[in-house]
């Protein structure tokens, strides 16, 4: 049994859980549901620095790398909004993320920057896009260089 069968699957599927996870955390901030921003029921006010903001990032990214499309970019923003994050709100607080409640955006950092790293896998509309355009161009490759010879 060959394990590396098992990496684009398994990758996409990390990259959907880590997706999904992010946008319920943005929509809970945004929109107030899910038991709102922090548990307390209600939404951020709109245009807040940092929070409303961060949850847009969150909605967006959390989003689009769920359905793995523009995934490294989304990613990657994802992932410096969480440093961001971790560093200025979490790290002053104290050093460790385990005392300084930083360990979601700890981990969602790092989480982000494998997905933008490796990719999305291979159960994504980025990939589905590729192939179709792969085909697609074979195709017309195929189609032109037959035109070529028959003249």
């Amino acid at each position: 049994m060959n394990p590396d069968r098992f990496h684009g699957p398994v990758l996409s599927l990390f990259r959907m859980v880590t997706g999904s996870l992010f946008l319920f955390h943005g929509m809970s901030s945004m929109f107030g549901l899910f038991g709102g921003a922090r548990g307390t029921g209600h939404a951020v006010e709109f245009g807040t620095w940092p929070s409303w903001w961060a949850a847009l990032i969150q909605v967006t990214c959390g989003g689009l790398v769920l359905v793995g499309l523009f995934t490294r970019t989304s990613a990657t923003i994802a992932s410096g909004s969480m440093a961001y994050a971790y560093f200025v709100v979490h790290q002053p607080v104290a050093l460790l993320p385990l005392n300084n409640g930083g360990e979601p955006s700890a981990m969602y950092c790092w989480a982000f920057l494998l997905i933008a790293v490796l990719g999305p896998g291979s159960l994504a509309l980025d990939a589905a896009i590729r192939r179709s355009r792969g085909h697609h161009g074979r195709a017309h490759t195929a189609v032109r260089s037959g035109a070529n010879s028959a003249g």
